[in-house]
């Protein structure tokens, strides 16, 4: 009798252990599930912007590497030429722009601008990328630097030479997206001219950029771009450099429409040699259209 119970027990343990340790196990997939729910796996935030430029400035996204960004922008004249002008429809400056991702948080680019034929060039660096999850961190952090330079023959033979033709800007980018609808972004600026018209114009400006955007649908969003002026303004010259525009993404290009009052495409001209205002009517249409190609296929596309 003793012998049949140890069987017994012996056949009891055989039954339960299999289904302890599925119980055990189910127990352990459960708590691990807990644990992805309350430390979620660090997840990068994209698409802050749908191009690497809000309008006239630089945003807080990058090109993926591998990809190169053809752009081509365009400025018509003032409205307030009236019908005479087509509403400054008669008149346009254009910026043809290379802009290539080497890696997914460096990017270079090159330009060249009808307005007073210039050629540009600049490195745009990622420092940090917002993210969420784990180790997360709450902003977008850039650095761009670039130079400009004038082609136009200047007169006096004496300051005809290539250093007189340059200007450099350097520029931090902070940037966050909150949610999926809405994108803010600060960029302090600082553009130094070698070259000044003016005995008593500053040689130095700094400006404080705002670029934001709203999401309207999944193509399409309002957008702000301006780079309100805090030191060195020339006095004429407004202080104000202001657009706004809707973007409108249609497949591989990102077509944006904007009204501006600032006729220069690139940093030096858009900072320094805006004249026109916007309370005296004196604005232009333009449109920035932004193709993108794969040059290198890669699995991170970056934006």
């Amino acid at each position: 009798m003793i012998i049949n119970l140890i069987k017994h027990y012996i056949l009891l343990i055989i039954v339960l252990i299999p289904i302890g340790m599925q119980a055990q196990f189910s127990d352990s997939t459960d708590f691990e599930k807990l644990l992805d729910t309350a430390n979620p796996k660090k997840e990068y935030v994209r698409y802050a912007f749908k191009s690497p430029r809000v309008i006239n400035g630089h945003s807080m996204e990058m090109l993926g590497k591998g990809v190169l960004d053809f752009r081509i922008l365009h400025r018509f004249g003032t409205i307030d030429g009236g019908l005479r002008e087509l509403f400054g429809l008669d008149q346009a400056s254009m910026r043809l722009g290379f802009d290539y991702g080497i890696t997914k948080d460096l990017t270079i680019g090159y330009g060249r601008s009808t307005l007073n034929k210039e050629l540009d060039g600049f490195l745009k660096y990622r420092i940090i990328q917002q993210s969420k999850g784990q180790k997360s961190f709450p902003l977008s952090i850039l650095w761009v630097s670039g130079i400009t330079l004038t082609t136009v023959k200047i007169i006096d033979p004496e300051l005809n030479k290539l250093v007189n033709r340059t200007a450099y800007y350097h520029q931090l980018i902070v940037g966050k997206k909150f949610g999926n609808a809405f994108t803010l972004q600060l960029s302090p600026t600082l553009l130094h001219r070698n070259l000044v018209e003016y005995a008593t114009d500053k040689n130095n400006m700094v400006a404080i950029g705002i670029g934001g955007r709203v999401k309207v649908s999944n193509r399409t969003a309002f957008i702000l771009d301006t780079y309100p002026i805090v030191y060195g303004a020339r006095s004429g010259y407004n202080i104000f450099p202001l657009s706004v525009g809707v973007d409108i993404e249609t497949g591989g290009h990102v077509f944006q429409l904007h009204v501006t009052n600032a006729r220069g495409m690139n940093e030096k001209a858009f900072l320094a040699e805006t004249t026109h205002d916007w309370t005296l009517g004196q604005i232009q249409f333009g449109f920035n259209l932004s193709r993108v190609f794969t040059i290198v296929k890669n699995t991170d596309t970056g934006w």
